[in-house]
C-alpha cells in the first residue's frame, strides 16, 4: 500500500517537475531528507520523472489524487521543502472522487494534530449525512469552508485525463 507522496520541484517560471515517493507520506521524513545534496532523498523517490514543467493549477488538477497521495512536497530551486497534507474531501462511496485539499503542516505534532482535526471533522459530517441533515453536496462545501477557515488550506478539485502529462 504504502504511504504515496508526490514531490515537486520549482524551476523557473513558476512550474515544477513531478516525481514519486512510495513512503513519502510517511511521518513527512522528506522534509528533511531532501537536500541539494541528497535531491531524491537517497532513494525515497523515484528517480524517472512523472512529468515536467507542470504549473501548480495542473499539477492539482491532472496528477495530485486525493484518493492516491497522503503528502505533497514543493520543493523550491533552493532545496527549501515545504510539506503539505492531501487529504480526500468526498466520500468513499465512488460519487465524489477527486474533490481533495490540501494543508501546509509540519512533520511531528503539527501533522498529527491535522490529521486529526480533519479526521474528526470528516467522521462528524459523514454522521449527519447519513442521518439526512445535509446532502453530500452541502456537507463537501462546508468541509472545504473549515479547511479554509480553520486550517488555511486550499481545496481543489481532481479532473484525471487521459492525455494529463
Amino acid at each position: 500500500m504504502g504511504h504515496r507522496a508526490l514531490v515537486a520541484y520549482g524551476r523557473p517560471g513558476a512550474v515544477y517537475d513531478l516525481r514519486y515517493s512510495h513512503w513519502g507520506g510517511d511521518g513527512l521524513a522528506l522534509v528533511e531528507a531532501i537536500t541539494a545534496a541528497t535531491p531524491l532523498a537517497e532513494g525515497a523517490i523515484d528517480s524517472s520523472m512523472l512529468a515536467e514543467s507542470v504549473a501548480l493549477d495542473r499539477l492539482l488538477s491532472a496528477f495530485l489524487d486525493p484518493g492516491v497521495y497522503e503528502a505533497l512536497y514543493l520543493v523550491s530551486p533552493e532545496f527549501e521543502v515545504t510539506a503539505y497534507r492531501v487529504f480526500s474531501v468526498g466520500w468513499a462511496d465512488g460519487r465524489e472522487q477527486g474533490y481533495g485539499a490540501l494543508v501546509e503542516v509540519n512533520p511531528g505534532e503539527d501533522d498529527c494534530v491535522v490529521r486529526t482535526w480533519f479526521r474528526a471533522t470528516k467522521t462528524t459530517l459523514g454522521d449527519v449525512i447519513e442521518r439526512g441533515v445535509l446532502s453530500r453536496a452541502a456537507a463537501r462545501e462546508y468541509l472545504k469552508g473549515r479547511i479554509r477557515a480553520d486550517q488555511n488550506g486550499r481545496p481543489y478539485r481532481y479532473v484525471p485525463s487521459r492525455d494529463c502529462r
